[in-house]
């Protein structure tokens, strides 16, 4: 059987049973186990040799959170990740993982006013080998707001090779880029499953959801794919 797609509400409904009574996951452990399986990812097809400049662009919930978890782990992988993070999430889970990078000397762009905000990520996007794009989730809907409305753009047409967290970043969770205004990653790494918006990916799709016990994949049909020796990731075939 086939691996299962998920809708926006299926995702959500398996993230809530992972962090409530039955899966006993907090969303601190999720977080770690996704950005790790994120940074694994990136380093698998992005050597740190050739690519060790990586631009973390994180947003302000649950997957910027993973981007900076995912930084942290490319720090200590040997990579030279920069944060750029224009709207910080305001939760304390948040503030723990930026500190937890700063303590590791991984550098956040700094902010900027937004006539400035365009020349700063331009810059950094040039200093860049490959961008980590955890911007945008599944719970994402369109239309795009400021300041990324502006970054999209920017980071599309850098000529910079993309790693996207879950669903790239400006997709609809379920009709894909049906408006043709977002990113078109080079890698994609979906989470726990992947998400009908993706069924069309054409670039190289990775699922990282080792957290996921037998009795979740079996209860809603995922049929998850075999996780390759203690790698935290697996490529789904196109």
């Amino acid at each position: 059987m086939s691996i299962r797609y998920l809708t926006a509400r299926l995702a959500q409904q398996i993230d809530e049973e992972l962090m409530g009574a039955a899966g006993a996951f907090s969303l601190d452990q999720l977080m770690e186990l996704a950005g790790l399986a994120c940074a694994q990812t990136l380093a698998t097809v992005y050597d740190k040799e050739r690519y060790p400049r990586v631009l973390v662009c994180c947003g302000p919930g649950n997957q910027g959170g993973d981007g900076l978890v995912a930084a942290r782990h490319l720090g200590m992988f040997g990579y030279k990740p920069v944060i750029w993070m224009p709207k910080p999430g305001s939760k304390d889970i948040y503030k723990r993982l930026h500190k937890q990078c700063a303590n590791m000397d991984i550098p956040t762009l700094p902010a900027s006013d937004p006539s400035q905000a365009e020349s700063t990520l331009s810059t950094a996007l040039a200093s860049s080998d490959v961008v980590l794009d955890a911007i945008f989730g599944f719970s994402f809907q369109p239309p795009v707001r400021a300041p990324f409305d502006t970054a999209l753009p920017l980071i599309a047409r850098a000529n910079v090779p993309i790693v996207s967290v879950d669903i790239p970043s400006g997709w609809d969770v379920e009709r894909g880029d049906a408006e043709g205004r977002g990113l078109r990653p080079d890698v994609l790494v979906s989470l726990t499953a992947p998400k009908e918006g993706v069924r069309r990916f054409a670039g190289r799709h990775f699922l990282g959801g080792r957290f996921v016990s037998r009795s979740v994949e079996e209860r809603y049909e995922l049929n998850l794919p075999g996780y390759p020796g203690v790698a935290q990731i697996v490529e789904l075939a196109r």
